[in-house]
């Protein structure tokens, strides 16, 4: 026996579930003869009970009030077992370190403020998002986007522009308009994997690069080549064949820890045959570099990298500047154009690599920290606000296309459903998190989502586990992160590449409609060649959309025939909308029809105002020539908007159709 607001519920049943409208209902039964009568919640009678053996009452509550119970049960959203969601998690975290640093480096940030980017937006999303076993952080698409915003205006500018990201993306989510997501045809879908998985695949050959001695990436050579393939095959065969052998240890993750032991083995053994034990710039064995190049070689060649672009802007800068001070005021020097104004010499290329201090690049940090204790952020100004608002717009969108367009891959793959609503909401407070915490923002990874998918982490705890992982990595492993080669991530991602790629396109395509073929490869073409996912999507839903319109305006027919008392009838099938204008009119020949002519609209409809102009046109068109029409089954909206044609139309209460016409006229 319990006490709740003030009534004695003895034998009380209180059961609480979500239906499908997104509401909570409380169900209470009870034995009403303890009970008074009426029943009030909160000062409102509910219901009056009646004398039967049991009652309920269903109280209705918003679905976020017990939002926590269903954020923290991290066993209902898995489908496997908490050992295969950590061990995947702890995969995930491995991958996420080299593309969270590539990425800072392509937007011009601190590798740590992409490091940082990833740890937030994949803890947040991991708990708030809809989509759970789907891995975000910082992204190349949210990387080319903000590139130029710090380059001309300063990191300062970032962290506010991302902010404002967040903030929009959670008004698209309150206001429901991820679910247009699914509206994206499956010819878009399959395009845009295929496109990807060639995305993939090419990005990992720049791990096959070494900076040379001239600022500029060289491919390996010699043994260090060889080498290299050799690991990226080895990490391959592991994680194709474990699986037969044990489960027990995700594929992947056993892949890198195997490999990571070898290639400390080799390095190992060249240091202590090496006299010097320095490691060259062109990595070459004989001046004594390291045999298997490893994430700490990727910052080191990046950051070199990095200081001979800005060495040589510095130099044109200065340039640009001595030739403006000595033109007239009125006249403006010409800026740089394709390539730089005046190439760096060896000898500047040397001193700007020299500058760059090994000692200090890793991924060494501490806890993140508000951006304003950093950075100079910019004031609080409308002039601030213009500035940043067109690059939130960008990258509100083009995060929430990736994303989306990620978790329907990933239901796809799991034959389950996201909540794309949810899921907006959850990038924009995990963005607007990390733009108040230094970070670069950001969206799903899709090659991620898609290892931690295959490691076997389904739920959020994986995602959790990744986030966790990447931040002790950062305040504690960095020596031993640092120390993983980068073939045994590259063959990760290989075999990502070989799980992405809808291989069934290529053994089914003649028996797919060439419309359909078409769109696949212009879809995946522009995702390879552009590197822009939102576009490809964008465009493929265009060219989907024009291939659909084409195809219904190919199918309005009309059945003619002639009634008993002489009228000429013509019975309409299909649609008419702009699409079919042309078709609906050369149905018709109005000098050739008898002096009464019948339009029958019962299997047809009217979808916007073309379909409208057309009819009028055509009952213009018999008006001229003196002849009757008759226009039948047309819906109100139809007889309210023809202009000309209206008195033409024969009303049927019975019969007529009801719907509403997409026009800019109003009814």
């Amino acid at each position: 026996m319990g006490r709740s607001a003030g009534l004695i519920i003895p034998k009380g049943i209180f059961v609480l579930q979500k239906g499908w409208s997104g509401w909570w209902s409380g169900r209470l039964t009870f034995e009403p003869r303890w009970l008074p009568s009426p029943v009030l919640f909160r000062g409102r009678r509910l219901r009056h009970l009646e004398p039967e053996p049991m009652s309920e009452i269903t109280i209705r509550l918003p679905s976020f009030l017990p939002l926590k119970s269903r954020i923290f049960d991290l066993r209902s959203s898995m489908s496997g077992s908490p050992k295969a969601e950590i061990l995947s998690g702890l995969t995930v975290a491995l991958a996420l370190v080299p593309e969270a640093v590539a990425f800072a480096f392509l937007a011009g940030v601190p590798p740590l403020v992409g490091l940082y980017a990833a740890f937030i937006i994949c803890l947040i999303t991991s708990i708030l998002g809809g989509r759970p076993g789907m891995i975000s952080g910082a992204t190349g698409a949210m990387g080319v986007v903000v590139v130029a915003l710090v380059a001309q205006y300063g990191i300062g500018y970032l962290f506010p522009a991302v902010v404002l990201c967040g903030l929009i993306q959670i008004l698209i989510g309150v206001l429901k308009f991820g679910k247009f997501i699914r509206i994206v045809p499956h010819p878009v879908m399959l395009g845009f994997v295929n496109g990807l998985a060639v995305v993939i695949l090419l990005a990992q050959f720049g791990s096959f690069k070494t900076l040379g001695p001239d600022g500029v990436m060289h491919l390996l050579e010699g043994s260090r080549l060889w080498i290299m393939i050799g690991l990226v095959a080895l990490t391959m065969a592991i994680i194709a064949f474990l699986p037969r052998l044990t489960k027990v240890v995700p594929s992947s993750l056993a892949a890198i820890l195997v490999v990571s032991l070898v290639a400390f083995g080799m390095n190992s053994y060249a240091a202590d045959e090496s006299a010097t034990g320095e490691v060259a710039v062109m990595g070459d064995e004989s001046t004594g570099g390291q045999p298997v190049l490893t994430v700490k070689d990727m910052l080191v060649d990046s950051t070199r990298a990095a200081a001979v672009k800005n060495a040589q802007i510095e130099k044109d800068v200065s340039i640009l500047a001595a030739a403006q001070a000595v033109l007239p005021a009125n006249v403006e020097a010409e800026g740089v154009g394709a390539g730089p104004i005046s190439p760096l010499t060896d000898q500047e290329k040397a001193d700007a690599i020299a500058s760059v201090d090994v000692a200090e690049v890793g991924i060494a940090g501490g806890l993140p920290r508000f951006a304003w204790l950093d950075f100079d952020l910019p004031p609080l100004s409308w002039a601030s606000l213009w500035i940043i608002l067109p690059y939130s717009l960008i990258l509100a969108g083009v995060g929430l296309i990736e994303s989306l367009m990620t978790m329907t891959l990933i239901d796809e793959l799991t034959e389950t459903r996201g909540r794309g609503n949810r899921e907006c909401v959850g990038q924009g407070v995990a963005n607007v998190t990390c733009g108040f915490l230094g970070g670069m923002g950001g969206c799903a990874m899709i090659g991620q989502s898609l290892i931690n998918v295959k490691s076997g982490g389904r739920g959020r705890l994986s995602g959790i586990t990744a986030a966790c992982a990447l931040l002790i990595f950062i305040l504690f492993l960095s020596p031993y992160i640092e120390a993983v080669p980068m073939a045994a991530l590259v063959g990760v991602m290989f075999m990502v590449v070989i799980g992405t790629f809808e291989w069934t396109t290529l053994q089914t395509w003649r028996r797919i409609p060439r419309s359909e073929v078409l769109i696949m490869i212009v879809v995946a073409a522009y995702t390879v060649f552009m590197h822009d996912l939102a576009s490809a999507v964008i465009i493929g839903v265009a060219l989907s959309a024009l291939v659909f319109v084409w195809k219904k305006s190919r199918h309005i027919v009309a059945d003619v025939s002639v009634n008993e008392e002489g009228s000429k009838v013509y019975q309409l099938h299909g649609v008419l909308f702009f699409g079919t204008t042309p078709e609906f009119r050369d149905l018709f020949v109005p000098k050739d029809d008898p002096d009464d002519v019948i339009i029958d609209f019962y299997f047809s409809r009217v979808y916007d105002q073309s379909g409208l102009e057309a009819i009028n046109a055509l009952a213009e068109r018999y008006t001229k020539l003196g002849k009757r029409l008759h226009l039948r089954h047309l819906s109100a909206d139809c007889r309210q908007l023809l202009d000309k044609a209206g008195k033409l139309v024969e009303v049927n209460i019975s019969e007529d159709p009801h719907y509403h016409i997409a026009t800019n006229k109003s009814v």
